[in-house]
Protein backbone atom coordinates (compact mmCIF):
# COMPACT_ATOMS: atom_id res chain seq x y z
CA UNK A 1 0.00 0.00 0.00
CA UNK A 2 1.03 3.56 -0.77
CA UNK A 3 1.88 5.83 1.76
CA UNK A 4 3.03 9.37 1.66
CA UNK A 5 4.57 11.75 4.49
CA UNK A 6 5.87 15.96 4.25
CA UNK A 7 9.34 15.65 3.37
CA UNK A 8 12.12 17.04 5.71
CA UNK A 9 15.37 19.14 4.92
CA UNK A 10 17.22 16.03 5.70
CA UNK A 11 15.61 14.18 2.91
CA UNK A 12 16.35 17.00 0.51
CA UNK A 13 19.69 14.88 -0.78
CA UNK A 14 17.64 11.68 -1.35
CA UNK A 15 14.86 13.53 -3.55
CA UNK A 16 17.31 15.59 -5.38
CA UNK A 17 19.15 11.91 -6.21
CA UNK A 18 15.42 10.60 -6.78
CA UNK A 19 14.87 13.54 -9.20
CA UNK A 20 18.01 13.46 -11.13
CA UNK A 21 17.52 9.85 -11.81
CA UNK A 22 13.89 10.50 -13.11
CA UNK A 23 14.68 12.96 -15.08
CA UNK A 24 17.63 10.79 -16.70
CA UNK A 25 15.06 8.39 -17.76
CA UNK A 26 12.44 10.60 -19.11
CA UNK A 27 14.06 14.23 -20.12
CA UNK A 28 16.11 13.41 -22.99
CA UNK A 29 15.51 16.55 -24.18
CA UNK A 30 17.01 18.67 -21.33
CA UNK A 31 20.62 19.69 -21.92
CA UNK A 32 23.11 18.30 -19.22
CA UNK A 33 23.74 21.90 -18.67
CA UNK A 34 20.28 22.77 -18.05
CA UNK A 35 19.65 19.84 -16.04
CA UNK A 36 22.16 21.01 -13.51
CA UNK A 37 21.09 24.19 -12.99
CA UNK A 38 17.77 22.72 -12.15
CA UNK A 39 19.10 20.59 -10.26
CA UNK A 40 20.96 23.39 -7.89
CA UNK A 41 17.44 25.48 -8.06
CA UNK A 42 15.51 22.71 -6.42
CA UNK A 43 15.86 23.05 -2.82
CA UNK A 44 15.39 26.33 -3.19
CA UNK A 45 11.60 25.56 -4.20
CA UNK A 46 11.13 22.68 -1.52
CA UNK A 47 10.81 24.97 1.74
CA UNK A 48 7.75 26.87 -0.01
CA UNK A 49 6.06 23.55 -1.41
CA UNK A 50 4.46 20.77 0.20
CA UNK A 51 6.87 18.40 -0.37
CA UNK A 52 6.15 14.57 0.22
CA UNK A 53 7.70 11.14 -0.60
CA UNK A 54 5.73 8.17 -1.42
CA UNK A 55 6.57 5.16 -0.39
CA UNK A 56 5.99 1.26 0.17
CA UNK A 57 6.67 -0.58 3.02
CA UNK A 58 10.23 -1.39 1.62
CA UNK A 59 11.04 1.03 -0.77
CA UNK A 60 10.54 4.94 -1.88
CA UNK A 61 8.68 5.46 -4.77
CA UNK A 62 8.84 9.38 -5.73
CA UNK A 63 8.24 12.35 -4.21
CA UNK A 64 5.05 15.36 -5.02
CA UNK A 65 5.23 18.91 -4.63
CA UNK A 66 2.08 20.77 -4.19
CA UNK A 67 1.31 24.50 -4.07
CA UNK A 68 -2.12 25.23 -3.00
CA UNK A 69 -4.30 23.42 -5.82
CA UNK A 70 -1.18 22.91 -8.25
CA UNK A 71 1.13 19.72 -8.39
CA UNK A 72 4.16 21.55 -9.58
CA UNK A 73 5.97 18.18 -9.80
CA UNK A 74 5.49 14.84 -9.39
CA UNK A 75 8.97 12.45 -10.12
CA UNK A 76 8.95 8.67 -9.78
CA UNK A 77 12.26 5.97 -9.58
CA UNK A 78 12.25 4.90 -13.18
CA UNK A 79 12.34 1.81 -11.43
CA UNK A 80 8.87 2.33 -10.12
CA UNK A 81 7.73 3.64 -13.41
CA UNK A 82 4.87 1.48 -15.82
CA UNK A 83 3.77 0.03 -12.41
CA UNK A 84 0.59 2.03 -11.31
CA UNK A 85 2.22 4.02 -8.56
CA UNK A 86 1.98 6.98 -10.66
CA UNK A 87 -1.77 6.46 -11.27
CA UNK A 88 -2.50 5.96 -7.79
CA UNK A 89 -0.37 9.12 -6.43
CA UNK A 90 -2.33 11.04 -8.71
CA UNK A 91 -5.93 9.97 -7.44
CA UNK A 92 -4.82 10.76 -4.36
CA UNK A 93 -3.62 14.20 -4.92
CA UNK A 94 -6.21 14.84 -6.86
CA UNK A 95 -9.12 13.20 -4.14
CA UNK A 96 -7.01 14.33 -0.82
CA UNK A 97 -5.05 17.49 -1.84
CA UNK A 98 -7.20 18.76 -4.18
CA UNK A 99 -5.05 19.18 -7.30
CA UNK A 100 -7.00 20.76 -9.68
CA UNK A 101 -3.96 21.89 -12.30
CA UNK A 102 -0.62 21.11 -13.38
CA UNK A 103 2.22 22.16 -16.41
CA UNK A 104 4.23 19.51 -18.28
CA UNK A 105 7.37 19.63 -20.44
CA UNK A 106 5.59 19.51 -24.00
CA UNK A 107 8.55 17.25 -24.72
CA UNK A 108 7.79 15.24 -22.27
CA UNK A 109 5.25 13.21 -24.49
CA UNK A 110 5.07 10.18 -21.82
CA UNK A 111 4.03 12.11 -19.13
CA UNK A 112 1.83 14.66 -21.07
CA UNK A 113 -0.02 11.68 -21.73
CA UNK A 114 -0.46 10.45 -18.37
CA UNK A 115 -1.75 13.64 -17.54
CA UNK A 116 -4.39 13.73 -19.85
CA UNK A 117 -5.04 10.00 -18.97
CA UNK A 118 -5.81 11.11 -15.09
CA UNK A 119 -8.21 13.23 -16.57
CA UNK A 120 -6.85 16.69 -17.16
CA UNK A 121 -7.20 18.49 -19.94
CA UNK A 122 -4.28 21.29 -22.05
CA UNK A 123 -5.96 24.36 -21.26
CA UNK A 124 -2.58 26.67 -22.52
CA UNK A 125 1.03 26.76 -23.45
CA UNK A 126 4.17 28.73 -22.99
CA UNK A 127 7.25 28.48 -25.11
CA UNK A 128 9.25 28.24 -22.57
CA UNK A 129 10.26 26.99 -18.91
CA UNK A 130 9.60 29.65 -15.85
CA UNK A 131 13.04 30.12 -16.30
CA UNK A 132 12.79 31.26 -19.34
CA UNK A 133 14.87 27.64 -21.06
CA UNK A 134 14.00 27.03 -24.48
CA UNK A 135 10.99 24.05 -22.93
CA UNK A 136 8.03 24.44 -23.80
CA UNK A 137 5.58 23.92 -20.82
CA UNK A 138 1.58 22.79 -20.97
CA UNK A 139 -0.49 24.23 -18.59
CA UNK A 140 -3.07 21.26 -17.87
CA UNK A 141 -6.62 21.64 -15.71
CA UNK A 142 -8.07 18.94 -13.87
CA UNK A 143 -11.75 17.51 -15.42
CA UNK A 144 -13.66 14.63 -13.75
CA UNK A 145 -15.77 14.58 -17.16
CA UNK A 146 -12.44 13.86 -19.07
CA UNK A 147 -11.12 10.68 -17.35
Amino acid sequence: MIQNRKATVNDYDMIINLWERSVMATHHFLSFKDKEEIKKELPMYFPHLDVRLWYTEDSIIGFTAINENHLEALFLDPDKIGKGYGKQIMQICINGFGITSVDVNKQNENATRFYLKSGFGIIGEDLTDGAGRPYPILHLKYNEQQK
